[in-house]
């Protein structure tokens, strides 16, 4: 039987940290989202910026456990995601948005509260 779930070194290692820090600070939060990232590469979650431009308000922290692909963005958000394509990069700095990795989200806000699960 092949074994599931990630393969990239770096993802085992930030699923690792997630999962640890989510049961240390009993945070239902961050023990979801180390369950998402860890999903086969199949199943993997992408979202497009026009979808997160549908389901995020102004002003609103959303993650996305996986990889932010390209699309119309015109509200202000924070976007935090495991990957991001280039030219989602791009529309996120035209719009003033904020891009960061999973990692400083949780360094920023290691409870999670008020951040939306994008999937």
């Amino acid at each position: 039987m092949k074994p599931t779930g990630p393969t990239n070194p770096i993802l085992k290692e930030l699923i690792k940290d997630i999962r640890n820090h989510g049961y240390k600070e009993k945070s239902r939060f961050l023990i979801r989202l180390a369950e998402l990232l860890e999903i086969s590469r199949r199943r993997k979650i992408e979202v497009t910026l026009s979808k997160l431009n549908r389901v995020c308000k102004e002003n609103e922290v959303a993650v996305v456990p996986g990889k932010v692909l390209d699309g119309i963005l015109n509200k202000k958000i924070t976007i935090s995601a495991f990957k991001f394509s280039e030219k989602a990069l791009k529309n996120i700095e035209k719009t003033n948005s904020k891009a960061m990795t999973i990692k400083e989200l949780i360094k920023e806000n290691p409870k999670g509260k008020n951040v939306k699960i994008v999937m």
